[in-house]
């Protein structure tokens, strides 16, 4: 038996973009007689109206009457209750989902869906699936003919689960050899796939936000938390209007994308929104003016430049700076200039698997840690590790100097300390239940596993690097600074954007300092091969290990007089911007100081008069107790000519 694709279908849904995506979709399956709700108070005037409906489809987030309502209309009503009614829903929480299911709902979808998702689901709940569909499998871990342990691992396409990535390329490269376990990945589409594969056991581990592990554990699903995936590494972007006005009259009124309700994306977006003046939420809540929607990371960029009544998405690297680099997207801020250190994605493992195996699971942990250390050490090779695990098909055009760009970002995402913080998993989950209503307060010291992190972070553990949350106020007034200095056409960064470890150097009386995540290495003086026809200021080329080299004299470069070099003199070996992509180029200074942790409250901007420099060269004017030292932005080091010549030289 068939379904029969002649039937009437009620669709309520309040966005008017999902609801044409989604007609679309019941058309590719040959679905054409679709009646259409803007609210589920719309829906109830056309059930009374319409007859021969036969399946309802609804969002949840609605104004006038949300999903639920409607469906407790439904069961109540004489002649709607007996039709089948599909939750088509990024409704959150497992707490609402079993408020739905005993009010009567059908099934459930994931929004957005494609055809053969709704067509699996419509199936279903007609009785038309697989029979054993409703019943929970979990799935036995196998062992391999080897004697290791099968270890299943869900993730999505996001940088945050790059650690999982580059381990698994060390294992396949034979960098490491796992001695309990063989890795299988599997990436999907979105969050709700990941949630119900570890839910369902279908899968050992995932990665996952935070607040969607804490969620499960909630409603007693056998889970542990073992490990921090990451900090930091989210990012907010806006559309990209050059014509826009002050950032509140900007947002005030839009839709903007997050990936989840449970995220660390939907708090920090909800502090800067409340900073801003503006109050966020569901389209079904009272006096909301920023209506947050779940939308899956992958579809944010392509859909912000789709639809002119998005405002913008906080989402997991490098998916905004993919939007940015496209042109429809500009940053708005990066989530650890809200809250340094934050967690966001977690490793979380079913109990079954930790009790059985738990030399498989501290093998895992160590690995992971490494492959973290990894991806600090080597931001290179994990850029190119990461467009082949994140992007294997091509689909999301990823591009090395994208993922490079990311991965050596001072206030982006971080690997290098991934044990799990209880502390600031707790001032997550209260911010969420105590200020925004979504959430279950849990016994984090039941649910936080730290044994095999102890051991795996070593030292780092007792450590246990905490966050900082920042002044929103300062952040916040920084970001619309910014926004009117971009109207009139200023090149300026944000301060807080600048802080972070810099090293610093002397070019006669001056003082300097350059980001230490754009140093490789400082070398004494060696043999430099002079380049005929270069600017004065390129003194040639080097061979260091094989590599060749530029090497300018910095004090050439800024106009200053030529002075012979001493043994205090250095090369600066550094990642540059060209019109290639980046580059390594060394740079001779007069003497190397200290690398110095710049706080954003000791940096003003640069000045207008006074230096012998030009300004665009400089981020901005460090006030620190040894003196002032000018903080040099390596991107704007070069014109476009001379980029050209360090180009033709490497």
């Amino acid at each position: 038996m068939s379904i029969d694709t002649g039937m009437k279908i009620l669709l309520a849904e309040d966005s008017g973009i999902t609801r044409k995506m989604e007609i679309k979709i019941f058309k590719e399956l040959g679905f054409n007689n679709i009646v259409e709700a803007e609210d589920g108070a719309e829906a109830v005037k056309k059930l009374e109206k319409e007859e021969d409906v036969r399946l309802i489809i609804s969002d949840w987030n609605m104004p006038n009457k949300n999903g639920y309502e409607l469906l407790v209309w439904v069961r109540s009503n004489e002649k709607s209750k007996e039709i089948p009614f599909i939750m088509a829903t990024a409704q959150a929480e497992k707490r609402q989902a079993i408020k739905a299911e005993e009010a009567g709902v059908s099934n459930f979808i994931s929004k957005p869906f494609d055809a053969q998702e709704l067509q699996k689901i419509i199936e279903e709940t007609f009785g038309m699936g697989n029979e054993d569909a409703s019943t929970e499998e979990v799935r036995s871990p196998r062992m391999t003919e080897s004697g290791k342990v099968l270890l299943n691992v869900a993730h999505i396409q996001i940088t945050d689960h790059l650690t999982l990535g580059v381990l698994k390329h060390l294992i396949q490269t034979g960098k490491l050899d796992p001695k309990y376990f063989e890795l299988e990945t599997r990436c999907m589409p979105g969050w709700n796939p990941v949630q119900k594969a570890l839910e369902k056991g279908e899968v050992d581990a995932a990665f996952m936000l935070a607040p969607i592990s804490m969620d499960l554990f909630s409603v007693d699903t056998p889970i542990k938390l073992v490990l921090f995936a990451h900090k930091n590494g989210s990012i907010c972007v806006r559309r990209k209007d050059e014509n826009s006005e002050d950032l509140k009259t900007f947002f005030k009124g839009k839709n903007f994308y997050i990936p989840h309700l449970l995220s660390i994306h939907h708090m920090l977006s909800n502090m800067f929104f409340r900073e801003l003046g503006l109050n966020p939420g569901l389209t079904d809540q009272d006096n909301i003016d920023v209506f947050f929607e779940v939308v899956p990371p992958i579809k944010m960029p392509d859909f912000l430049a789709e639809n002119p009544d998005i405002g913008g998405f906080t989402v997991a690297e490098p998916l905004g700076t993919k939007a940015i680099a496209s042109g429809s997207a500009e940053l708005t801020f990066l989530s650890g200039q809200l809250w340094e250190n934050h967690p966001c994605c977690v490793v979380a493992m079913r109990d079954d698997f930790i009790d059985s195996y738990s030399d498989a699971v501290q093998e895992f942990i160590t690995m992971l840690v490494k492959s973290g250390r990894f991806i600090a050490q080597a931001p290179d090779k994990a850029a190119e590790i990461a467009v082949k695990f994140l992007d294997p098909e091509g689909k999301l055009g990823l591009k090395v100097p994208v993922l490079l760009k990311v991965l050596k970002e001072p206030q982006g995402i971080k690997t290098d300390n991934l044990f799990p913080v209880i502390e600031d998993l707790e001032k997550m989950q209260r911010y969420m239940v105590e200020e925004m209503g979504i959430g279950t307060l849990i016994d984090l010291e039941k649910f936080v596993d730290t044994r095999f992190a102890e051991i795996a972070c070593g030292r780092m553990a007792s450590g246990r690097q905490k966050s900082r949350i920042h002044d929103l106020s300062e952040l916040v007034s920084g970001i619309v600074t910014q926004k009117a200095a971009d109207s009139a056409g200023s090149p300026k960064k944000i301060i807080s954007e600048k802080e972070g470890k810099y090293l610093t150097f002397a070019l006669g009386d001056e003082g300097y300092g350059i980001g230490i995540i754009r140093v490789r290495e400082i070398i004494g003086m060696m043999s430099i091969r002079a380049i005929p026809k270069s600017p004065p200021f390129v003194k040639g080329v080097i061979n260091l290990r094989d590599k060749v080299i530029p090497v300018i004299d910095l004090r050439l470069k800024f106009g200053m007089e030529e002075l012979a070099y001493t043994d205090r003199t250095c090369i600066i070996v550094m990642d540059v911007g060209s019109n290639s992509g980046t580059v390594e180029i060394g740079i001779i200074v007069d003497e190397v100081s200290e690398v110095l942790n710049v706080q954003a409250s000791e940096i003003e901007d640069p000045p207008s008069f006074g230096v012998n420099l030009d300004t665009s060269m400089i981020l901005g004017m460090a006030k620190l107790e040894g003196g002032v030292k000018i903080l040099l932005d390596t991107e704007q080091l070069f014109k476009e000519e001379e980029a050209e010549v360090i180009d033709n030289m490497t």
